[in-house]
C-alpha cells in the first residue's frame, strides 16, 4: 500500500518518468540478479568473470537482452520463474561492484535481504562447484567486500561458483585474471548453467530449496 501511495504522489507531482517506469519502480516485486566480473574483452573467460558468465547464461536461457547501460552497469529486464527480474553486470570493475549494486537497490527500492542475488567466483571451491548462501562474509572476495561496504551488512543471497585454489607461488590477482584452459572452460560453462538454473529455483522455491538441490561437497570460503 505504501508503494502505491508513493506512486500516486510522484504521478501527481508530474515527474517525467512515465507511468510504466513508476510502476516498475514501485508497483511490483523485482529480483536483482547481479553477476560480478570485470568489463572488457581482455577479461572474458577469466576466473574472476564467472559471475558474468552466469548472467550471460541466464540471459540466453530466459531471452533477456542485457544491453542497457544504466546505474554503472549493463542491465536487462525480463521474467524468470514468473517473477520480474533485472539481470545486472556491473561495469565499475570488480573492486567497486558495490557502487552499482547500491545505486540499483536505492532506485528500485528492493529489499536486498530477499530480492538481491549476487553471483561470484570463489577460489576456495573446486572448479565447477556451485554453492548457495543466504548471507556471509566476503571470504576475501573484493567484489563482495565492496558490496557489503556499501550495503552496510552481509545479509544478501549469493551464488558462489568455484574456480579452484591458486597454485603455490602464484599471485592471487594473476590467478583470478588468468584465462581458462579448454578443459577448464567446459567445466565453467556447465557451472554457469547450474548457477542460472539455481537463480530460478531461488526465486520460485526459496534459497533453502536451492541450497539442498545445488550445494555440493567441497571447501567453501568462510
Amino acid at each position: 500500500m505504501v508503494q502505491y501511495i508513493r506512486l500516486l504522489i510522484e504521478v501527481r507531482r508530474g515527474k517525467d518518468m512515465g507511468i510504466a517506469a513508476l510502476q516498475e519502480r514501485y508497483g511490483q516485486t523485482m529480483f536483482i540478479i547481479a553477476g560480478l566480473g570485470n568489463p572488457g574483452r581482455k577479461y572474458e573467460n577469466t576466473r574472476h568473470n564467472a559471475g558474468f558468465m552466469a548472467i550471460d547464461e541466464a540471459a540466453q536461457r530466459y531471452h533477456i537482452a542485457v544491453s542497457e547501460k544504466k546505474h554503472k552497469a549493463l542491465v536487462g529486464r525480463g521474467i524468470i520463474g514468473g517473477e520480474k527480474v533485472l539481470l545486472v553486470k556491473p561495469q565499475t570493475f570488480m573492486n567497486l561492484s558495490g557502487e552499482s549494486i547500491k545505486e540499483i537497490i536505492d532506485y528500485y527500492k528492493i529489499e536486498e535481504k530477499t530480492q538481491l542475488i549476487v553471483i561470484s567466483d570463489d577460489i576456495s571451491m573446486e572448479p565447477g562447484a556451485v554453492r548457495i548462501r543466504k548471507k556471509g562474509s566476503a571470504g576475501g572476495h573484493n567484489g563482495l567486500k565492496n558490496i557489503i561496504l556499501h550495503l552496510g551488512h552481509d545479509e544478501f543471497q549469493r551464488i558462489k561458483i568455484g574456480v579452484g585454489e591458486k597454485p603455490a607461488g602464484y599471485d592471487l590477482a594473476d590467478y583470478v585474471l588468468e584465462h581458462f584452459g579448454e578443459e577448464e572452460r567446459e567445466v565453467m560453462v556447465q557451472s554457469a548453467r547450474s548457477a542460472a538454473e539455481a537463480v530460478e529455483v531461488m526465486i520460485t522455491d526459496g534459497p533453502d530449496t536451492a541450497m539442498n538441490r545445488f550445494n555440493k561437497k567441497g571447501r567453501e570460503s568462510i
